[in-house]
């Protein structure tokens, strides 16, 4: 996995730095070439010169270089180092670094250099445990995990302050794994291909102010937009009214209700490769919305009555006329759940449906892990264990690029 690649290896200060040669060493073992970044903090834990000696390359420090070297400095090294990598890790990750990597801080070469990056990142947060627990830091984490960060969560056990828990910095085999692991995401098997993915709930106005709706996050949605945009497609995301940062590399087209969703995705579908409908739509709306606010002394008695009319059915009309297209549905179920989907699946002409239940603990809407199902036409169903979110939006994107591919497309 590693032969050949090029590799970013970010370290700073704390002292799991003295893992750092340790890993480097691993790697260029494996044939990777290694690039190791700094902050200065760092170099009062391990010396430069030891990473450099193991790299086989000049180890980086300063953001600017000394008045000697200013007439030959490469002053776009930062964007040339970010180009050049196929992924970089940052181990040990600092409370601090991890900090101004969630805020798009650049006060060093490594915070720069990471806020250049086209290729995955990989952290691992180590520090002491009142520091790792800490709302602030796990805010930090929780962004950087959202934009598709791969985090290596610390190990419990003693800690140089001595205290005990959560915040060492696992073991070298550890960190290989979760550093192949962002190699093998980071594919470019959609390159080409024309995705369409949608996210989020719809909200149906009553009046002006109320709502019907549902408690979609979105999380699922965009974590497939991110997921496909990384393995090369030219993604669009039609969302509904979720406050989330939009992917990067993704063309963003926000709606609100089930109409405006029904417009927007038929209009995107016609130059569209794939629709992974990942949207929760709303089945029925209000048959009028009020124009102004419903009181409530203008009611009669102690009921309301709503009349509602269905919403189009959005996933059967463009599963009924996808044509050479490949059309991913999801189906939200709290009981016969394997059988509802495959009816689904039947109806509505899917290419691969993917079947979740929000009332299992670590599926529900909000959380940052799912654990789905995924069945096809032929009747295979493939059962996931709990992922995070990424993770199984990569796991559905592996069907279609194996379906893309066998039908001479990818």
């Amino acid at each position: 996995m590693f032969a050949g690649k090029h590799i970013l290896l970010g370290v700073t200060g704390g002292i799991a730095a003295y893992k750092a040669p340790l890993l480097v060493r691993e790697l260029v073992k494996a044939g990777a070439e290694v690039q190791v970044v700094m902050t200065p903090a760092a170099k009062e834990f391990v010396t430069p010169l030891t990473l450099a000696v193991l790299s086989r390359r000049e180890v980086i420090v300063e953001m600017f270089p000394s008045a000697a070297e200013q007439a030959t400095a490469e002053w776009t090294r930062h964007i040339e180092l970010a180009l050049w990598a196929d992924a970089m890790m940052i181990a040990p990750a600092s409370a601090n670094t991890i900090a101004k990597l969630a805020h798009g801080l650049a006060d060093n070469f490594l915070t720069t250099l990471s806020l250049a990056l086209r290729c995955p990142l990989v952290i691992a947060p180590t520090m002491d445990v009142d520091m790792y627990r800490h709302d602030a830091t796990r805010a930090n984490v929780a962004v950087l995990r959202e934009r598709g960060c791969l985090v290596v969560e610390p190990e419990e056990g003693d800690l140089a302050s001595g205290l005990s828990g959560p915040g060492r910095l696992p073991e070298v085999a550890v960190l290989l794994k979760s550093l192949e692991s962002a190699l093998q995401n980071a594919r470019s098997d959609l390159a080409g291909i024309r995705v369409l993915v949608t996210a989020g709930p719809t909200q149906e106005p009553i009046d002006p102010v109320r709502y019907l709706g549902n408690r979609s996050s979105g999380k699922m949605g965009f974590a497939i937009a991110r997921a496909a945009a990384q393995r090369g497609a030219t993604v669009t995301l039609v969302s509904g009214p979720v406050d989330r940062e939009t992917p990067r590399n993704v063309r963003r087209v926000d709606v609100r209700t089930a109409a405006e969703m029904h417009d927007a995705v038929l209009r995107e579908f016609e130059n569209s490769d794939l629709l992974v409908m990942a949207a929760a739509v709303a089945d029925f709306a209000p048959v009028q919305a009020a124009p102004s606010k419903i009181k409530r002394d203008a009611l009669t008695g102690e009921r309301l009555t709503l009349e509602l009319k269905r919403n189009p059915d959005i996933l059967k009309a463009l599963g009924a006329a996808k044509g050479g297209r490949l059309v991913v549905g999801f189906a939200l179920e709290t009981e016969a759940e394997e059988e509802n989907a495959r009816r689904k699946l039947e109806a509505k002409r899917l290419d691969l449906i993917v079947i979740n239940n929000p009332m299992h603990e670590g599926s529900g809407f909000g959380s940052d892990t799912n654990i789905v199902s995924l069945l096809t036409p032929g009747g295979r169903i493939e059962r996931l264990p709990r992922l995070p979110k990424i993770d199984v939006a990569h796991a559905i994107l592996d069907r279609v690029a194996a379906m893309l591919t066998h039908a001479g497309r990818g």
